[in-house]
């Protein structure tokens, strides 16, 4: 097998993304050989070296691919110092799993989580920018002008953002219901550019990540994503 990095030894074995485990490593919770490793680059050959995370043995796993429903109140770490509940909590996977991606604490709506860090970087790359749908309730009544603002895209601090897909599905003048379809991933970013158009966000639901939704599945419910739907995303975040 050869020697590899360790962060991408660790990200395989299902451990945390790839550069999460870059941060374990820094910190000195990871020993190869019974030795601290805390500076990059680091290389291992893990058909010969013993390594441990926290003193757990790290073995090379099995991929799993999972589909939730996240839950508000629920965050996308594997680490949380304040003790929230997180959504690898609602898995019972015998492998390290982890969030592709994330939903904040007060968004609902389906997030995958995995343990492979190959095709995990890979979907939230911005160069595949898989469509990513969202129904959002806000306060006060969407204009037109707003909408087209939107779907043209709007500045934020890392600049403009791409143009987006936006329905209004109901409206009046206490609060309106919008669909809005993004291939970007930044921080906050339906709620930010909702709020540089003046409609501060009350609740925000990711219902589709491509062709995969919420459909049959409930809130804080998870299923196994199919082999198909595990080629269709390899698919689309290939090149």
């Amino acid at each position: 097998m050869g020697e590899q990095r360790l962060q991408k030894v660790l990200a395989a074995a299902g451990v945390d993304s790839r550069r999460k485990c870059e941060e374990l490593i820094l910190n000195g919770v990871v020993r190869v050989n019974r030795k601290v490793v805390d500076k990059l680059p680091a290389f291992v050959d893990p058909a010969k070296d013993v390594i441990t995370v926290d003193g757990r043995k790290i073995q090379a796993a099995q991929k799993v691919y999972y589909l939730l429903n996240k839950p508000r109140g629920v965050v996308c770490t594997n680490r949380d110092p304040q003790g929230r509940k997180k959504a690898i909590d609602i898995i019972p996977s015998a492998e390290r799993i982890f969030c592709v991606g994330r939903l904040d604490i007060d968004t609902t709506g389906i997030i995958i989580l995995t343990n492979d860090s190959d095709l995990a970087n890979r979907l939230t790359h911005p160069k595949f920018g898989l469509s990513k749908t969202y129904v959002v309730r806000v306060k006060g009544q969407i204009a037109g002008e707003a909408a087209g603002k939107l779907k043209k895209g709007i500045w934020l601090a890392e600049g403009k953002t791409g143009r987006a897909s936006v329905k209004i599905l109901k409206r009046n003048y206490k609060e309106s219901l919008i669909e809005i379809t993004i291939r970007q991933g930044l921080n906050r970013q339906i709620r930010r550019m909702l709020a540089r158009v003046g409609l501060p966000v009350k609740s925000l639901n990711r219902t589709r990540i491509g062709r995969l939704n919420t459909r049959g599945l409930g809130v804080g419910k998870f299923r196994t994503l199919t082999k198909a739907e595990v080629a269709y995303l390899k698919k689309a975040t290939i090149g």
